[in-house]
């Protein structure tokens, strides 16, 4: 979650988990130019809309940086959360964090996302999407995603972007459910596939 955007609220250094298992534990950030949690308001909406559906998911965090979102979801009810991360600090860092909470049920991967992704994929129920915004990642890493099998039937794919130029092309399938702005960043949780599914809430 590292952005070239202006910094955001919720101050750098810690993150603070919002509700379940965790709720209130306030983990360590590591010391990297932009790398800051999701605020606190973004990730409240986002796990509102999620409710119906997290329980017992397979969550994937491409671009974890900081775990405020992973490790939400797993405080959630996520029934296993992969982590990938680039950066060695920051990595290790959340596999410290994992041992902190006690969270058996996340595993992080020092590893290239977008390398990670281009391989044959293992489906997840849901996917956070947040890399660095100056690096335009976004439309290459939702490709992989659609190509290489690491979508569920009936999938959910967040996706956090600069508001401008906002969001970018998705692949054919993915329908976009809720979108929100906070500030300079956008975010947007999409629907993938047909079928009938539990519908997050929320507006």
């Amino acid at each position: 979650m590292r952005t070239n955007a202006p910094p955001r609220a919720g101050g750098s250094g810690q993150l603070r988990i919002i509700a379940g298992r965790y709720r209130g534990r306030k983990l360590p950030v590591a010391d990297l130019p932009g790398l800051r949690p999701t605020p606190d308001r973004v990730r409240e909406t986002l796990f509102n809309w999620l409710a119906p559906v997290i329980q017992g998911a397979r969550c994937l965090d491409a671009f974890a940086g900081s775990g405020a979102l992973g490790f939400e979801a797993a405080s959630r009810g996520a029934r296993e959360v992969l982590m990938l991360e680039q950066s060695a600090p920051a990595a290790r860092l959340l596999a410290e964090n994992a041992r902190r909470l006690g969270a058996e049920t996340v595993r992080v991967e020092r590893a290239d996302a977008l390398r990670w992704l281009a391989g044959p994929g293992t489906a997840f129920d849901i996917v956070f999407l947040d890399p660095p915004f100056a690096a335009g990642l976004l439309p290459e890493t939702c490709v992989l995603l659609a190509r290489n099998g690491w979508l569920a039937p009936n999938a959910w794919v967040y996706l956090e972007a600069p508001a401008r130029p906002g969001l970018p092309a998705t692949p054919e399938g993915w329908h976009l459910h809720r979108q929100r702005q906070a500030g300079q960043v956008c975010y947007a949780l999409f629907a993938v596939g047909p079928g009938d599914r539990p519908s997050p809430v929320g507006g």
